[in-house]
């Protein structure tokens, strides 16, 4: 069940169909073009952005991560209590076809109340194929009164009030849960499906030790999945998502355990506000991570993520706006300078919040293979001036139409993984080096460290016909590949040749697909040595001194 479906071509200049499904990754043409690169015009009125700008212009490199976004298919398993990522209610009805059941009545937090006669809920989690999650005992604990069932890879062996306990064997799929009957007067809610060995402790612990000990060392943990940032709906503070709500697979993972995940790796963190939010809740968010994170740590402050990229709901919207309020009127150009202002307008409320600018790092993202678009959004009302670093996302770009250019999905599905591994070193990775070589000219110019709020391989092919196949196939060949391992050791030491700082790579651990191999290793008990990206990557943060853990 692989919600990477359904993905279109972002356009560069004009807003794209946002993507119906969230988890969708990127197939952007604008990656592979520089089309704006002739439109570059001088930029008056810069003032002397050193004097007031008190960022560095060089740092160290460092390595982050994106940590890939709550779902039932989620091969990361991060928590041990797996019902946090099972996917919300779905309502039944007896004889009707899957999930045609009526609208159910749920509580704030999630949980069902009520059913019409001949109705039942069910959820599923752990939908991973192949076994890569953890079969034995589990435990299920609920409150209220009712009746819940298993299926799929589920058998209950035993039973009694608010306490299930369950065999699981995971080479039979996905796990199923069924709520068959709940008490309107005291209904079924704080279900915990806990995996084998944790129930005593996943109250206190609830990360995976395995999760904890893959990621040991990581300087920065970027969350815009885990806040289900892209297309977000929150505009309120009491529409956030919270230690109570039933899953985290519609809002996202709550404030509080990203707080946590951080202060117990001793991780810098990095958040994305959502594109909607008002200022209560950017106030209220600002002063949960006051209080609550490690006065050690750092915070990256970002708005939304890619506000440039128009396959995004957050683009049309800051355009609408930016049009609204008179910036430009283009959307795309709107979208920008609404990026800046919004920006700014949030930075000053985290700066209000923490008493000064010396645990932030204010964030204007931007566009890795235009540098007029980074221009635009550091020049917008001098927004340089309230920010600290210009992030980009300089991925090794290879993305294979469907037909149309000179190399399309056709031609590179009949290659060889050699003739694929050589177009990469001999053009891609070059191209992923100039991005970074102009983006950090633009940094300089403004007085902006250049940091990374995304990187990696970008190997996709969303091609229909006879060749999507055999094209997927090889691209994941290519990502298995030990030339990669090579590819990636070149591309990390040009970051830091090119004074390139903090390099969030995207992401963790995911499935691959058709959609793009962007996990560094696919499931959680893949051998870490066996991935040339993973020891890559994280070789390179060794040599940079980071504690992280290798095999």
């Amino acid at each position: 069940m692989d919600a990477l479906a359904d993905c279109r071509r972002a356009r560069l200049l004009s807003h794209a169909q946002p993507v119906p499904l969230d988890r969708a990754r990127r197939w952007i043409s604008a990656l592979g073009r520089t089309v704006l690169l002739a439109a570059l015009v001088a930029v008056s009125h810069r003032g002397n952005a050193a004097e007031e700008n008190s960022a560095a212009t060089t740092v160290s490199p460092r390595l982050g991560m994106n940590l890939a976004g709550p779902a039932d298919w989620n091969t990361e398993l991060p928590f041990v209590d797996v019902f946090r990522l099972s996917r919300p209610w779905i309502s039944q009805r007896e004889g009707q076809p899957w999930g045609k059941g009526p609208a159910l009545e749920l509580d704030e937090h999630g949980w069902v109340k009520t059913f019409e006669p001949d109705c039942f809920a069910e959820t599923l989690t752990c939908t991973i194929d192949g076994g890569h999650y953890p079969s034995g005992r589990y435990v299920i604990l609920y409150e209220g009164k009712g009746e819940l069932d298993l299926a799929g890879a589920g058998k209950i062996a035993s039973q009694g009030p608010g306490r299930i306990v369950a065999d699981v064997d995971a080479s039979k799929g996905a796990l199923f849960l069924r709520l068959m009957r709940t008490d309107p007067a005291d209904y079924v809610r704080n279900v915990r499906v806990i995996m084998p060995g944790f129930e005593q402790t996943f109250r206190s612990d609830p990360f995976h030790p395995d999760f904890l000990r893959r990621w040991q060392g990581i300087a920065c943990f970027r969350f815009m999945d885990w806040m289900e940032t892209n297309h977000s709906k929150i505009r309120r503070w009491s529409e956030r998502p919270t230690p109570e709500t039933a899953t985290f697979c519609e809002k996202g993972v709550p404030l509080e355990w990203m707080i946590d995940l951080c202060n117990r790796q001793h991780a810098d963190a990095w958040f994305c506000m959502p594109h909607l939010a008002d200022d209560e809740y950017v106030r209220n968010f600002a002063q949960m991570v006051k209080q609550r994170l490690d006065p050690q740590l750092k915070v990256y402050v970002e708005y939304s993520n890619e506000v440039w990229n128009g396959m995004f709901e957050q683009s049309h919207w800051a355009g609408q706006e930016g049009i609204r309020l008179g910036f430009a009127e283009k959307p795309w150009e709107a979208a920008w300078r609404y990026t800046a202002y919004r920006s700014v307008q949030i930075f000053k409320i985290w700066e209000e919040v923490f008493g000064g600018r010396e645990r932030l790092i204010r964030v204007l993202a931007t566009q890795a293979a235009n540098p007029y678009v980074s221009e635009r959004v550091c020049e917008f009302q001098e927004a340089y001036r309230h920010a600290d670093v210009l992030a980009i996302a300089p991925y090794i770009p290879f993305n294979v139409p469907a037909h149309g250019d000179a190399i399309h999905a056709d031609t590179v599905a009949g290659w060889s993984v050699d003739q694929l591994m050589g177009h990469i070193e001999g053009q891609c990775l070059p191209q992923a080096v100039s991005w970074i070589h102009q983006q950090k000219e633009v940094a300089d110019k403004y007085s902006l460290r250049l940091i990374a709020y995304e990187g990696g391989q970008h190997l996709v092919g969303v091609a229909g016909g006879e060749n999507s196949e055999p094209l997927t196939a090889l691209l994941q060949q290519a990502n298995r590949h030990p030339r990669m391992g090579r590819i990636y050791e070149r591309y990390f030491q040009a970051w830091e040749e090119n004074g390139g700082g903090l390099f969030c790579y995207f992401a963790s651990v995911s499935r691959w697909s058709k959609w793009g191999s962007w996990g560094i290793l696919e499931f959680a008990d893949d051998d870490p040595s066996q991935s040339p990206k993973f020891m890559a990557t994280m070789g390179w943060a060794k040599k940079l001194g980071q504690p992280v853990q290798l095999p």
